[in-house]
């Protein structure tokens, strides 16, 4: 299996896991960041800019897993790559968004 593909897998696997909290944001009407925030990487975007945003993320993450190469969810290696795109930027966002927001509890890493 080529390297390429896999990277294309894990690459697909975060735009898709990232789609999730622009979308659901959006639809629930609620601002939240996106690159597009003012002031970036502290502001928060409108939740039509997050729909917007995170259907953008969908279609991205579509064409890297289903229309590059041939994914097949029986293929470990497939299966692998592609988690661990997910897995890895859902950590980033959880300590990204928990510094930002004040997520992190007393005692808590």
């Amino acid at each position: 299996m080529s390297w390429l593909l896999l990277l294309s897998y894990f690459l697909g696997g975060a735009f898709l896991a990232n789609a999730v909290p622009h979308f659901v944001s959006g639809m629930m009407g609620r601002p939240f960041q996106s690159p597009f925030a003012k002031p970036p990487g502290h502001g928060l975007s409108s939740s039509s800019v997050n729909v917007l945003w995170g259907f953008f993320n969908i279609v991205v993450g579509y064409v890297l897993v289903f229309r590059v190469g041939e994914f097949d969810l029986k293929n470990t290696g497939d299966v692998i790559a592609c988690g661990a795109g997910v897995l890895l930027i859902a950590l980033f966002s959880a300590r990204h968004f928990g510094h930002h927001h004040g997520g992190n509890q007393p005692g808590s890493p």
